[in-house]
């Protein structure tokens, strides 16, 4: 039903001031500089080889302005939206109301490179809350343009998304939606005993949806709380970054066997941020 992880939105205040912040992080360059007129924001591109991130901004009035705009004034800046992939978004529509759920009506979208004058289409479908659960997660298919490859200039710089760290209060709920819906597979789902957490990691298009259940008595919600990203030499990055000014934590063990990884301490965001390494 779904083909991917599209790609992952940060909310920002000063788009120019994330760039230079994320170009740092990251170690490579933007590929798109543009706009969504009809929405009122304005972003920023990187792109990996299994997903693409988007720093966005307001820029004028429009839906998308809006929704950036309550989100900086309530929540700071920081992770706001999640979109899957589709090379079907009809199905995905279909699906949805063939589910007793309420399902919205397909719009298209357009960005401007304003770099370059190129332009990109797109479909979208919003999803309804009881999928979403307090989350901004939409579906995407992409219809015309792409977005230029990343030049990775050496083994320090970020060439793919890892995981996402998502936080749940209802691990089984996220499970019905996600797994039995979506029929995004659950590699794993098992008690981390050092965190007495209960954790779910789902795979799609080489990327992991890793789930933490912190349970309370609220109604069930989700919430997009972090990123890590894969280097191939932890040691270069660490090196990288303490040059270009970026506090860092020191190179400790992973939790999975045969990973390395460090926390960034700055220029994020708003966003907690791993780098890690799959040791060869």
């Amino acid at each position: 039903m779904l083909s991917s992880i599209d790609h992952i939105i940060i909310a920002v205040k000063d788009l120019d001031e994330a760039e230079k912040n994320y170009e740092k992080i990251l170690g490579i360059s933007p590929v798109w500089k543009g706009e969504h007129e009809q929405l009122g924001t304005r972003n920023v591109l990187f792109n990996f080889t299994n997903i693409y991130l988007e720093l966005i901004t307001p820029n004028s009035n429009g839906l998308g302005s809006k929704i950036i705009k309550n989100h900086l004034k309530d929540k700071a800046e920081g992770l706001i939206g999640m979109v899957y992939g589709s090379k079907d978004i009809n199905q995905i529509r279909a699906e949805l109301i063939k589910s007793n759920f309420d399902a919205e009506d397909i719009f298209d979208g357009e960005g401007i490179n304003l770099s370059t004058k190129e332009k990109r289409g797109w479909k979208n479908l919003f999803l309804p809350n009881e999928i979403t659960r307090g989350t901004l997660i939409f579906v995407i298919q992409h219809i015309f343009g792409s977005l230029k490859k990343t030049k990775i200039k050496n083994n320090s710089g970020v060439h793919k998304l890892d995981h996402v760290v998502i936080n749940t209060n209802d691990a089984d709920g996220f499970i019905k939606i996600h797994r039995d819906f979506f029929k995004i597979r659950l590699a794993l789902d098992k008690i981390i005993e050092h965190w007495d957490r209960r954790m779910l990691f789902f795979r799609l298009n080489k990327t992991t949806l890793e789930v933490i259940e912190i349970k309370n008595k609220n109604q069930p919600s989700d919430s997009l709380w972090g990123l890590a990203w894969e280097v191939d030499s932890i040691n270069s990055a660490y090196k990288r970054l303490k040059n270009e000014g970026v506090e860092v934590s020191d190179i400790k063990p992973g939790i999975k066997e045969g990973t390395k990884v460090l926390t960034i301490k700055s220029h994020t965001n708003g966003v907690p941020t791993l780098l890690i390494e799959h040791q060869k």
